[in-house]
């Protein structure tokens, strides 16, 4: 069961029509924990809007808009190094409400980015 997402680096891109104005795709790296799990890292797109993202709504991409490459582009600049800093951002995903932050320091703390 996912649990919570750390970002480490993100990159926003910006998302064509039909989609409303402000939308973005948040396509990031990252650290996930998985309740059964030891937290692994992840590439994630979510769906940003005017700023907040929409834990909800998946990702889509217009067919002739060009936002699926933008999107793979992002990716591999995240994986060469590239993107924004995401540390200190936190993503509680699923029906529980994430963890203690002094059991988020004591898991970073083992897993050097």
């Amino acid at each position: 069961m996912l649990k919570v997402y750390f970002p480490v680096s993100y990159i926003d891109v910006p998302a064509s029509e039909p989609h409303p104005a402000g939308t973005w795709y948040r396509v990031s790296k990252g650290m996930e924990h998985w309740a059964i799990d030891e937290p692994r890292y992840v590439y994630k797109v979510q769906m940003l809007h005017r700023g907040v993202i929409a834990g909800q709504t998946s990702p889509c991409y217009p067919q002739d808009g060009g936002d699926f490459e933008r999107v793979i582009d992002a990716m591999r600049m995240l994986r060469e190094g590239g993107g924004r800093n995401g540390r200190g951002m936190m993503t509680a995903a699923g029906d529980k409400p994430g963890m203690p932050l002094h059991e988020v320091h004591q898991m970073l703390g083992s897993h050097i980015l």
